[in-house]
C-alpha cells in the first residue's frame, strides 16, 4: 500500500484502492477534467461540422486547429488534469479553468482570435457538465457490468448444478418444505437478472441549451442558426439522448433513476449475502480454507464468512449514497442551486462501493460448495414438513378437517418414520394414495423445483441474449 493510500480518509482509496483501480479512468477529478476536455472539443468540431448561418468563424477554422481539437476530444494529454487544477487555482472555477486550457491548446495549434472565441460559444457550465457526467456514468456502467456479469453467469451454472439436490426450507427460521439448493440460487439469479436489465435500460439524456435552457445568448448573436436542431444533433452524435426541456441544468431524472436501480440490485446483493451467510452457519454450505489465510486471532478453526459480511457491509454504504442521489438530484431551487454539483462529485464514492461489494459476493462464491451430508442429514430429520403433502391430499379426497388432523401430529413436536407410515395407514382416503404417501420420503418431496430452475435459466439466458441484441 502506497503511502497516499495509507493516509487516505476514504477506503475507496485506502484499503480498497485497488479493487476500484477500473473505475478511476471515469470517475475520478481526473476523469471529470477529462471528459469536460473532451466535450468542449467536441463542440468545437461539432460547430465547425455544422457551420451555423450567422457564424462566420466556424467555418474558416484551420485544419491545424481542428486536428489538435480532435486530439483533445478523443484523449486529452496525460498532464491535462494537472494543467487544468492549476489554472483552477487562479479562476476559482473548475468549468472556466477547462474553457482556458482548451483555449491555450488551440492557440498553441496556431487558433486566431475568432476562433479561440468559439470555444465555449454560448456554453453554461452545465452543458460541460452534465454531458461529462452522462459519459461517466455510462462508462461506469460498462465497468461495473463487467464485474457483475461474471457472478450471474456463475450463479447460473451452479443452480443448474445444484437443481436437484435437496435442501431443508426454512421459513420464519422454522423449517418448512423442501426445496432444492439450486433453485434457491436460481431465485436469486432470476432476481438479479431483472433488476440489472432495468439498470441497463435507464436511458442516459443530455442538454445544451445555454443559460436557463432557452438558448437565449445563441438566438440574439447568431439568430439565423437552428439551434435545438443543432444541440440536439451534438448531444445524439455522443450517442445520448436529447433533453429538450430544461432550466439551467439537466433535471437529473435520468441519474435519479440510474441510482435507484443501482440501489435495487444492491438490495438483492444484500438478501443474497445474508442468506449464503446463514447456509454458511447451517452447515447447507461449506467454505474452502485458503492457505496462508487467518480466520480469527485466537481461534485457528475458523474460516468466517467475510467476503459476504464485506459484501453487505459495501452494499449498504453504496446504498445509503445511491438513496440519497436518488431523491436529492431531481430537486433543484427555480432554475438551478449547486446542491447537484456537490452531490454529484461523490457518486464515484457510491459506484466504487458497488464494485467493491460484487468483487466481494463473487469471491466469496468462489470458494463455497454445498455440503451435502449435512443437507441430506437435515432433510432425513424432518419428516414433520411431509404434513403439508398429506394435509392437501386429504383435502383432494374431500376429508373434513384434514388440516386439523396433521397440526395435531405435527405442530411444535418432531415427527419420525414409523409415526408417520402409522399415521397413513390410518387415513381414510384409497389405498393407492395411500401408497403414494407411504413411499414419499422428506428428500423426495421437492415438487417441481428442479425442472423451475432449469425452465427460468434457460429463459433468462436467452431474454439476456435478446436484450444484447437489441442494445
Amino acid at each position: 500500500m502506497s503511502h497516499a493510500s495509507l493516509h487516505a480518509l476514504s477506503p475507496v482509496d485506502g484499503r480498497y484502492a485497488s479493487h476500484v483501480d477500473a473505475l478511476r479512468a471515469h470517475l475520478s477529478e481526473a476523469a471529470l477534467i477529462v471528459e469536460r476536455i473532451k466535450v468542449e472539443a467536441e463542440w468545437l468540431l461539432h460547430l465547425a461540422l455544422e457551420r451555423p448561418p450567422g457564424l462566420q468563424a466556424a467555418a474558416q477554422i484551420t485544419p491545424g486547429v481542428l486536428e489538435r481539437a480532435r486530439q483533445l476530444a478523443e484523449q486529452p494529454p496525460s498532464d491535462a488534469p494537472e494543467i487544468v487544477k492549476t489554472i483552477e487555482r487562479r479562476t476559482n472555477h473548475d468549468v472556466k479553468a477547462v474553457e482556458y486550457y482548451v483555449r491555450d491548446q488551440l492557440a498553441a495549434a496556431g487558433a486566431d482570435a475568432a476562433t479561440l472565441e468559439l470555444v465555449h460559444f454560448g456554453c453554461t457550465s452545465e452543458d460541460i457538465n452534465n454531458l461529462a457526467y452522462a459519459r461517466m456514468l455510462r462508462a461506469a456502467r460498462s465497468t461495473l457490468l463487467a464485474q457483475f456479469d461474471p457472478l450471474v453467469e456463475h450463479l447460473k451454472k451452479w443452480a443448474a448444478t445444484e437443481a436437484e439436490r435437496g435442501m431443508l426450507s426454512r421459513t420464519h427460521g422454522q423449517t418448512a418444505s423442501p426445496t432444492t439448493l439450486g433453485k434457491e440460487i436460481a431465485n436469486v439469479t432470476q432476481r438479479l437478472t431483472r433488476a440489472s436489465n432495468r439498470w441497463r435500460d435507464v436511458v442516459i439524456f443530455g442538454k445544451w441549451n445555454g443559460a436557463v435552457g432557452n438558448f437565449n445568448a445563441h438566438s440574439v448573436a447568431v439568430p439565423e442558426a437552428d439551434w435545438p436542431a443543432i444541440s440536439q444533433r451534438f448531444i445524439e452524435g455522443m450517442r445520448l439522448d436529447y433533453q429538450a426541456l430544461t432550466t439551467q441544468i439537466e433535471p437529473h431524472d435520468w441519474v435519479a433513476e440510474y441510482c435507484d436501480a443501482l440501489a435495487a440490485m444492491h438490495t438483492i446483493g444484500i438478501d443474497f449475502a445474508r442468506d449464503v451467510w446463514g447456509y454458511i452457519s447451517l452447515g447447507y454450505l461449506r467454505q474452502r480454507a485458503v492457505a496462508g489465510e487467518v480466520g480469527s486471532s485466537t481461534m485457528p478453526h475458523k474460516v468466517n464468512p467475510i467476503d459476504f459480511e464485506n459484501a453487505e457491509g459495501n452494499f449498504g454504504i453504496a446504498n445509503a449514497l445511491l438513496r440519497h442521489f436518488a431523491d436529492k438530484l431531481p430537486i433543484s431551487r427555480w432554475q438551478r442551486d449547486l446542491t447537484d454539483s456537490t452531490v454529484l462529485r461523490n457518486v464515484g464514492v457510491a459506484i466504487a462501493h458497488s464494485l467493491i461489494g460484487w468483487r466481494a459476493l463473487h469471491r466469496g462464491l468462489g470458494k463455497v460448495d454445498a455440503n451435502p451430508e449435512r443437507l441430506s442429514s437435515d432433510l432425513a430429520q424432518s419428516w414433520e414438513v411431509l404434513g403439508e403433502a398429506v394435509q392437501t391430499v386429504l383435502r383432494a379426497e374431500g376429508v373434513a378437517n384434514g388440516y386439523e388432523l396433521l397440526k395435531d401430529l405435527t405442530r411444535g413436536q418432531s415427527l419420525d418414520a414409523n409415526r408417520y407410515l402409522e399415521f397413513v395407514r390410518g387415513l381414510p382416503i384409497p389405498e393407492s394414495r395411500k401408497a403414494a404417501l407411504a413411499a414419499l420420503r422428506p428428500e423426495s418431496y421437492l415438487g417441481l423445483a428442479s425442472s423451475l430452475v432449469n425452465d427460468t435459466i434457460d429463459d433468462h439466458v436467452k431474454d439476456h441474449r435478446s436484450a444484447v441484441r437489441g442494445r
